[in-house]
């Protein structure tokens, strides 16, 4: 890895997680909609990342899967855990979506219209302002009900970023979580974890809506990089229209997401998460950890 950690803290993230039900249909949704690829065929958890999820006692497969230099791993579990909840909005507060830059939006909201996804944005993909970013971007769910982006950077950085990258879907940029109570995120992800802040903004308007599936929505963005900055995190705190749902989500249940992250000694990181009052899960080996962050986002951390 090329960043230094903060003592104790992260290295990189280093991929995504999702509870799927079903293997099979997940990897056919993703390879032929949206250009993923197997990185290794269906195989067990390790034992450690069981241990620290929680999931020692229940039979526990993953499928591994790369888009561009971005792994996602998708977990089934059985017996598996409570459903994706009804009715899930953009508001919601376990909400996290995994943003696909595309060389062409056109190209791309075609490919994936064969497997007739559940939109999330309203009337397709949407130009954002330029004092957004001036992005075109694009929200639809998966078969389990996982938020997705397609997006398309026009210049600047980002796009400078993915210009070099083969095909039609690029990679992840990031991956994004709604969350409540803003200061206790940022302080959870700065603190013990060592990401740094590195964009600030305030979305509202038509256009975010549209592409939200909500009405009025004045939304804080806020990009934070992992010492090793690619991909990132970004948080998602609603102002407006405020959300009523909490929901406690276990990683065996459909709606439970997590970043991967490496750390050096994930039992050290273990120590400073339980000292700023998280509630970490270690496996007795050390090798991995687990913790949800304030409003119950997944964090697993493994030894890299």
């Amino acid at each position: 890895m090329s960043g230094t950690a903060p003592e104790g803290g992260v290295r990189a993230l280093a991929g995504f997680g999702r509870t799927v039900a079903d293997l099979a249909v997940t990897e056919a949704f993703y390879r032929d909609g949206l250009g993923f690829a197997r990185a290794a065929p269906p195989e067990p958890v390790p034992a450690a990342q069981a241990e620290a999820m929680g999931l020692a006692d229940r039979r526990a497969t993953q499928l591994r899967m790369r888009l561009g230099g971005q792994t996602v791993t998708f977990l089934a579990v059985d017996p598996p855990g409570a459903p994706y909840p009804a009715d899930p909005a953009a508001t919601d507060p376990f909400f996290q979506h995994l943003a696909i830059p595309v060389r062409d939006m056109e190209a791309a909201a075609a490919r994936l219209a064969r497997l007739a996804p559940t939109p999330i944005s309203r009337g397709g993909p949407q130009r954002l302002p330029a004092s957004t970013g001036g992005v075109t971007a694009y929200k639809f769910r998966d078969p389990d009900g996982h938020p997705l982006e397609l997006i398309f950077f026009p210049d600047g950085p980002a796009a400078a970023r993915w210009r070099d990258a083969p095909g039609l879907f690029l990679g992840i940029d990031h991956s994004a979580i709604t969350v409540t109570d803003l200061d206790a995120t940022l302080a959870f992800l700065t603190g013990p974890l060592g990401l740094a802040v590195s964009e600030r903004g305030l979305n509202r308007g038509p256009e975010q809506a549209r592409l939200d599936g909500v009405d009025d929505p004045q939304v804080d963005v806020i990009a934070l990089a992992p010492p090793d900055p690619a991909p990132h995190v970004e948080l998602l705190h609603y102002r407006t229209p405020a959300t009523e749902r909490r929901l406690v989500v276990e990683p065996a249940d459909r709606a439970a997401t997590r970043y991967l992250f490496t750390a050096a000694d994930p039992r050290a990181l273990s120590r400073r998460l339980r000292e700023s009052g998280r509630t970490p899960r270690t496996s007795a080996d050390g090798a991995a950890a687990y913790c949800a962050g304030p409003d119950g986002h997944g964090f697993l951390f493994v030894r890299g």
